[in-house]
């Protein structure tokens, strides 16, 4: 009878809980921050400035709206600014990358917040 009531505390924990990221969610992660790079990408080459946010990519159509990042469920990315031109006529720094603000680990023992 012991045994079976760790069983459902268990259980019971894990669905208050959850599991914690899965393998789904790290695949949407990965996607999500190749969209946000290219279009932060794409915005300073063809702007010739980075943008300042990231709701630039959005109103200059690079975006279609800001993904919600699938491990922490907000949109709460760290969008990185950098002082380099990656461009001869570039004449204004900005964001240059960005990178999610979970401080979970993923499967593979990284944190997200390096990816």
């Amino acid at each position: 009878m012991r045994g079976s009531a760790v069983v459902l505390i268990v259980a019971a924990a894990a669905l208050l809980f959850g599991c914690g990221p899965t393998k789904r969610d790290e695949e949407v992660l990965k996607q999500d921050l190749f969209a946000l790079r290219r279009g932060i990408d794409n915005y300073t080459m063809d702007k010739d400035k980075a943008p300042q946010s990231l709701d630039d990519l959005v109103h200059a159509g690079y975006l279609r709206a800001i993904p919600v990042d699938p491990i922490t469920r907000k949109a709460d990315w760290v969008p990185v600014q950098d002082d380099v031109l990656k461009s001869v006529n570039q004449m204004s720094t900005g964001i240059a990358d960005v990178h999610s603000a979970s401080d979970k680990t993923a499967r593979d023992g990284t944190t997200y917040s390096s990816w």
